[in-house]
């Protein structure tokens, strides 16, 4: 077994889990892979592929739509690059994609796009004249580039053959790759030049792409890979200087596509709606393949990203080999993060090279100090989390590349930002909020000659308390099922507009965005961002669409922590997290050091710092209030009902608590004067009954904090039931809401619009509350406690709460009368 004596005796070890090592299953080479790109990959180390990799290919390669969910290090990458390769390399006939998409039919409906054969040479600087006679003027329109509709599959893939052999560029079909972060998307180049063969040709297109970088992914790479970011504000409000792209485009690659949930998810659906609306304009129609690590029902999220009514094809058995593995719960005696830092330093000085996932920027950097001063091999240990510059992220990526770097305590930032699997270990300070991302994470581990180790470490939390009592529910559950709301209109119609920037609305394309789309228009339209005329929806403004639309949640434009002495960036933070983390008076961390935030400038997207250890660190103090807008739908449960629906919510960030670095005890409380955030939103909420509130016997006072400690726990225990993190959902309790006139608990998504988890949450309410009364129940502790009340981002500073009203109220809510 891979667990070292030192840990497996300790008493702290709670469950074991182990796996055996497996073998593999081969398949032949697809018969339509040349012989050429068959070498290349066999002299890469690769003599056959695994029998999932074939099959996924082969599916793509027929055309359809496929979702690759397999664990990580099973060879997803050389599944979706066999079917590119095939099409996109040198011998690949020009000629074969545009019959092969004939051959389809043309099952995607009249276009909706007009003057695309315009643009796509008015960025050459040429005019239509210059062009075949039958592309120009009236055969513009005959070929149906410019019309109301455009003609047939092959009428228009022919058409733009000819446009681009006009202005010289480059033949073919062409493959685009779409990962969540940029080092991921070079991770992948580098692999793509691996099994690639020669003279294929494949280009990383980011924000730090300089201008002959970008050109070359333009005009002569036969594979993009980029990021969703990258396509949203360049690539297609900029489509006719990628028409080489779009009208070749046979592939279309999503990877870590479980990550798409949520608004990000609905955001990036929405890209994607735009991207194949675009495709289908230049003639071509891709197919897309979806990798996961991680994902339940892939072929059902999968078709919800990417805009089919139907679930795609899906492949998750996993044929390849796998090391054995030995998973173990550590249920600490004090501080899981001391434990995790303790771990982590000892499997380092083994010369185990290791990971420590957390959850929270400041932990991940009090980890890596903590670790350091606890290992005695002196080996390299360092932090690793999202908000650093580019250049620190690739030295500590490089790091762990080489070997260089033994240690890292990361956030999930590291989970997605670079493909690192081989690790001889990991370790997990706290279930990471989904199945999804705990496997993502415990996948980093193992390597073909050396067994995996995965520690899981119990934070004081509900939901760790509730699964480390049930590990049935760690290792024998289903991964959750990734949930995204596509039809969000707070997320749509900025897509829509951004759409119609590209090329004018029509009703046809409902085709891509779906029924509610004219309605959204009409009301972009009554708000001047739109103007209906006969033909379709326009965009009127000079501006950039793309501009206003922030497509993960971040407020757009990070801001910016300089220390004010030296006058360097040292780090940023997203607007949506800057009232709460680097206001005036704050403790902010950075690679093991302090700073003090000395002035707080949103306006200006900036915070001044300075280096200092005052001796505490600081916890914001927050007000929020919601009102209940409209009520979707409501159901009973037991002697309460749950409601779901939309919410105007409001917070401020009101003061901030001094607590003691060591002991974390409260020093004092220092008052702030920062405006009141607004944002519409979906939540799910119950009810407290005036006769129940009467038979438990609880006064207003004691009321009010039963509801306030529940509202924690159901919280705490939601990402258990809905694919979210506490951090993606929010909660507010009232001893009498004002909408209700009862009292009222009331749990929310964090995202205006709603990202799908409030829902989610009420789907499930009977299983997510009973299992709520179980932790209040079952918790050990006397007065209330992290495992189950107390809450790591309570805006009061987890004041009012009593557990024991809490259990006695909830138990009255759902199994009938209750003890006094």
């Amino acid at each position: 077994m891979a667990i070292p004596q030192w840990l497996a005796g300790d008493l702290c070890v709670l469950h074991v889990d182990h796996r055996d090592a497996l073998p593999g299953t081969t398949a032949e080479w697809p018969e339509w892979l040349s012989a050429d790109c068959v070498a290349t990959i066999r002299a890469a180390g690769v003599p056959l592929p695994w029998r999932h990799q074939r099959e996924a290919a082969e599916l793509a390669h027929a055309g359809r739509h496929v979702a690759l969910s397999t664990p990580t290090a099973s060879g997803k990458t050389l599944a979706y690059l066999l079917p590119l390769m095939a099409a996109t390399a040198p011998g690949a006939a020009a000629e074969g994609f545009e019959w092969a998409d004939a051959a389809q039919g043309d099952r995607r409906g009249p276009s909706t796009n007009r003057g695309l054969a315009a643009a796509l040479v008015a960025d050459h600087g040429l005019s239509a004249d210059r062009l075949d006679p039958g592309l120009s003027g009236g055969g513009l329109a005959g070929a149906g580039l410019s019309g109301e509709a455009m003609v047939g599959s092959r009428a228009r893939a022919t058409t733009v053959s000819r446009a681009r052999s006009a202005l010289g560029l480059k033949q073919g079909a062409t493959a685009l790759y779409l990962a969540p972060t940029k080092a991921l998307a070079h991770d992948q180049m580098r692999a793509a030049r691996t099994f690639g063969p020669k003279g294929w040709q494949a280009g990383c297109l980011d924000g730090d792409s300089d201008a002959a970088e970008r050109r070359f992914a333009r005009e002569q790479a036969d594979l993009v890979l980029t990021n969703p970011d990258m396509v949203h504000h360049a690539l297609l409000p900029g489509h006719a200087r990628w028409a080489r792209l779009l009208s070749g485009l046979r592939y279309v690659v999503i990877d870590e596509a479980h990550r798409y949930r949520g608004v990000f998810g609905a955001q990036v659906g929405g890209v994607i709606r735009r991207l194949r609306r675009l495709c289908h304009a230049y003639g071509s129609d891709p197919v897309f393949i979806l990798a996961s690590a991680t994902a339940s029902h892939a072929g059902e999220s999968g078709a919800a990203l990417i805009g089919e009514p139907e679930p795609i094809a899906e492949v998750n058995d996993d044929a390849s080999p796998h090391p054995a593995r030995d998973v173990v719960l550590w249920r600490p005696e004090s501080s899981a993060y001391d434990d995790a830092a303790k771990i982590l330093a000892g499997l380092v000085d083994q010369g185990r090279q290791t990971i420590a996932f957390v959850a929270s920027r400041a932990q991940c950097e009090l980890m890596a100090v903590r670790a350091k001063e606890k290992s005695r091999s002196g080996r390299a240990i360092a932090s690793y989390r999202s908000g650093y510059l580019a250049m620190d992220r690739r030295q500590i990526e490089a790091g762990l590349q080489s070997g260089r770097l033994f240690g890292v305590s990361a956030t999930n930032a590291l989970e997605l930002g670079v493909d690192v699997a081989g690790m001889d270990a990991v370790v997990i300070c706290g279930f990471p909020g989904t199945l999804a991302s705990l496997w993502q994470q415990a996948g980093r581990a193992g390597r073909a000659d050396r067994d995996a180790l995965v520690v899981v470490v119990q934070r004081e939390d509900p939901l760790d308390a509730y699964l480390f009592a049930h590990p049935e529910l760690i290792f024998s559950a289903p991964i959750e099922r990734t949930v995204l709301f596509p039809d969000n209109p707070h997320v749509l119609g900025p897509q829509l507009a951004a759409a119609a920037q590209e090329a004018p609305l029509t009703p046809a394309d409902a085709r891509w965005f779906g029924p509610t789309m004219a309605g959204l228009c009409e009301q972009l339209c009554a708000a001047g961002l739109l103007r209906r005329r006969a033909t379709g929806w326009y965009w009127p403004r000079p501006e950039r669409a793309v501009d206003a639309i922030d497509l993960r949640g971040t407020g757009g434009k990070p801001l910016d922590i300089i220390e004010e002495d030296s006058g360097r960036v040292i780090g940023q933070v997203d607007m949506a997290a800057a009232d709460h983390s680097v206001y005036p008076g704050a403790v902010y961390l950075h690679q093991g050091e302090q700073f003090l935030v000395d002035a707080y400038h949103p306006e200006r997207r900036e915070a001044l710092v300075n280096r200092r250890r005052p001796g505490y660190f600081t916890q914001p103090r927050t007000i929020i209030e919601a009102r209940i807008l409209h009520e979707d739908a409501h159901k009973p449960l037991g002697r309460t009902t749950v409601c779901t629906g939309d919410i105007d919510l409001t917070t401020q960030v009101t003061g901030y608590l001094r607590r003691d670095e060591v002991t974390t005890q409260v020093w004092d409380e220092n008052p702030l004067e920062l405006p009141v955030q607004r944002m519409g939103t979906k939540a799910v909420w119950w009810t407290v009954p005036e006769d129940v509130a009467a038979e438990v016997g609880l006064s207003a006072i004691k009321l009010a904090n039963a509801a306030h400690a529940m509202e924690h726990t159901a919280i705490g225990l939601l990402p258990g039931f809905a694919p979210c993190d506490r951090w993606d959902i929010g909660g507010v309790s009232m001893m009498v809401h004002p909408d209700t006139e009862l009292c009222t608990i009331i749990v929310h998504d964090g995202q205006a619009g709603g990202s799908g988890f409030a829902r989610a949450g009420y789907e499930c309410a009977e299983a997510w509350l009973a299992a709520t009364l179980q932790r209040l129940q079952t918790c050990s502790c006397l007065a209330g406690c992290p495992a189950c009340i107390v809450s790591p981002k309570c805006g009061n500073g987890n004041q009012h709460l009593d557990k024991d009203a809490a259990t006695r109220l909830l138990a009255a809510l759902l199994e009938g009368p209750a003890q006094r």
